[in-house]
Order: structure tokens, then C-alpha cells, then sequence
């Protein structure tokens, strides 16, 4: 079969493996049909790796995915043959204390799809995967609504986590796809005023289409002082989905006293730095979002019944055989890219 792996910085390229095949009785073969680029991708592909979590060449990454089952293994009940189903690229162990504990996302000994030293990723022909990864999706759904209910789990996940949202008063700092991805779930359960910055004017229409009540564009105008001069006593919880230090500084400075700070953005350096002066004064509450916990289902089934609409999600698409074009454009933010789509023939 064929994979996409990358071969050094910035570089990437088609190579031949061996096709996978089953090992384990709950294990699954997929044939993929679609997956998305994902930012924790394309810092692998910028640099190599993700604080201790280093690439060693050649590495195929892609953990947003979902295809047909092809065949399983003797004691695989949830799925079979010709089954079309999304892929929660997460693969705990079921049995250390994090499991137990329900809470599989911080597993001890998590193996996960395109992570260094864990799991190759999927954008491969073929993949194979636990049962309790693969999720059983509508004939209604498209694979690509499947593939993206990865990160919208995340969002879901966040807001689940955050505080109720019904009558928030809610702040989105950077609206890639994490941030379209919690502001869905936001509306969805009651928000009532969105305040969305970015740096990309298509990103923020898409904000506004999706329900924000206000956009603010970080490049030319002040994120603070255009939050604040609309609402005063400043926001219940703020959601950081960029990654970037200005970011927790303006989240601190715009959160009312009592606020939360959720933050899920990754950042390309090893430490954030905090005012202790206004998080003490403030008692600002910090949490940090690991991926997503029992989100999955949640996902799927919101977007199934129409709850969540991820449509102006997947702006851009590319064939298999163009990812490294499709890494590019989503590295460079070009175009107005939101996400990009790699399509399998």
C-alpha cells in the first residue's frame, strides 16, 4: 500500500509499506477514504515535533480520519465489513489508573494515531485500528463530516468542561478549526454573547456565520480594548484555540473576575507565562483541554441530528496524492483556509 510521510522538515513524500494486517481479535482493517490536516500535523511538519514528542523520519502522521471496514478480528461485535465509520485516533490501555478513572485521554500508556514513539498515522491507504476506535457512522453522513468529528469532539469536550453555557458571555481567541469546534457546542447549549478574534478575515466571516456576536481582527485592531469597550464586565469563560502568548494575555485581561480560561491551543514553545497581579485579583480559574473524553458519540450524534452544522468547515480538499500542497496552504494560512480535506480514490 501506499502512505504519506514525511521525510524531513517541510518534506513529504509517497512511499510503499507493507499492506497492515490483524493481529488482535478486536482489531479492524479500514480502508480510508478521507482525512483532515490538522494543526498538531503541520507542527510536525514545520518542526519536527511537539515538545518531547520528536519525528523520526521517515514518519507518516494524520490522525483525523475515517474510511470502510475491511475486515475484523473474531471477537470485533460494534462493526463489519462495509461498515463506514469515523476514527477516534485515540487508543488507551482500558487498564492503568487514568482509565479506570475514566479518563482515557490522559491514559498512561495512550498510543495515538501520528504521535512520534506512539502510533503511525493515517493517511495511509490502510490503517488498522482497536474496535473501541471505530464508531459506526449514518449512510447520511458524509466521510467527510465523519473525519472532522475529531476535532469538533475536542470542542464539544471544552465546552462540556468549561462552565453551563446557557446566558454566557463567551470569548474565542484564533477561529481555526478548534475554535469553529467550540463555538457550534457553545450556541448549540445556550451562549448568548460570542466575541471571536483571528487573524484571518475568512475565518471571522465564518465566525459570523456561525453565530458570533462580535469579531475582532487581531492584525490591525485591539483585541481588549474592542471586547471590553462592548461589554464591560468582561466575559465568563474565554476559550484559547491559537496557541500563541497574546492570546492568554488578552483572555486574562478580558475575563471577568471569577472567569475561566480554557485552554486548548498548542503553542510552539515549552512555557506560558501569566500575570500573577490580575490572576490573583481576578481568581481566574485555569484548566487545560487534553483532546476530548467520551466526546465522540456526542459529536456524531449532534451533527447526525443537525444540532451542529460542521459544513463551512472543509474549505479546501486535495487528493491523496497532493498532501504535501494541502500541508503547505494549511501551514502558510493561505487562501483563508479553515481546514483542508485529503480525499482517498
Amino acid at each position: 500500500m501506499k502512505a504519506m510521510v514525511l521525510t524531513g522538515i517541510r518534506a513529504m513524500e509517497m512511499q510503499e509499506f507493507p499492506m497492515p494486517v490483524i493481529q488482535n481479535d478486536t482489531d479492524v482493517l479500514i480502508k480510508m477514504k478521507v482525512v483532515g490536516i490538522c494543526g498538531s500535523d503541520v507542527h510536525y511538519y514545520q518542526s519536527g515535533k511537539i515538545g518531547g514528542q520528536i519525528v523520526q523520519y521517515p514518519f507518516p502522521v494524520g490522525h483525523e480520519g475515517a474510511g470502510d471496514v475491511i475486515s475484523v478480528g473474531s471477537k470485533v461485535s460494534n462493526v463489519k465489513p462495509g461498515d463506514r465509520i469515523a476514527i477516534e485516533p485515540a487508543m488507551p490501555c482500558g487498564e492503568c489508573d487514568q482509565c479506570k478513572a475514566g479518563r482515557p485521554h490522559t491514559c498512561r500508556k495512550l498510543h495515538f494515531l501520528g504521535c512520534p514513539g506512539q502510533a503511525d498515522g493515517c493517511l495511509s491507504e490502510y490503517i488498522v485500528m482497536p474496535e473501541q476506535s471505530c464508531f459506526r457512522i449514518a449512510d447520511t453522513m458524509s466521510y467527510t463530516e465523519a473525519a472532522i468529528s475529531e476535532p469538533l469532539a475536542i470542542g464539544v469536550y471544552a465546552v462540556n468542561q468549561s462552565i453551563p453555557m446557557k446566558g454566557a458571555t463567551i470569548g474565542i481567541l484564533g477561529f481555526g478549526p478548534i475554535g469553529m469546534s467550540v463555538i457550534l457546542p457553545a450556541i448549540a447549549k445556550g451562549a448568548e454573547k460570542i466575541f471571536v478574534s483571528d487573524l484571518i478575515d475568512e475565518r471571522l466571516s465564518i465566525a459570523k456565520a456561525c453565530g458570533a456576536t462580535c469579531t475582532v481582527n487581531a492584525s490591525r485592531e485591539d483585541v481588549v480594548n474592542e471586547i471590553t469597550d462592548k461589554e464591560p464586565l468582561l466575559l465568563d469563560v474565554v476559550f484559547e484555540c491559537c496557541g500563541k502568548q497574546e492570546a492568554i494575555d488578552q483572555a486574562i485581561d478580558i475575563l471577568k473576575p471569577g472567569g475561566k480560561l480554557m485552554i486548548i491551543g498548542i503553542p510552539e514553545f515549552d512555557r506560558w507565562n501569566f500575570s500573577v497581579d490580575k490572576l490573583r485579583h481576578k481568581e481566574i480559574c485555569i484548566q487545560s483541554v487534553r483532546r476530548q473524553n467520551h466526546s465522540v458519540e456526542e459529536a456524531l450524534e449532534s451533527m447526525g441530528n443537525g444540532i451542529l452544522n460542521v459544513e463551512k468547515m472543509a474549505t479546501h480538499r486535495f487528493g491523496f496524492e497532493d498532501t504535501k500542497a494541502g500541508f503547505d496552504l494549511v501551514s502558510g494560512y493561505r487562501d483563508g483556509v479553515m481546514k483542508a480535506m485529503i480525499d482517498f480514490k
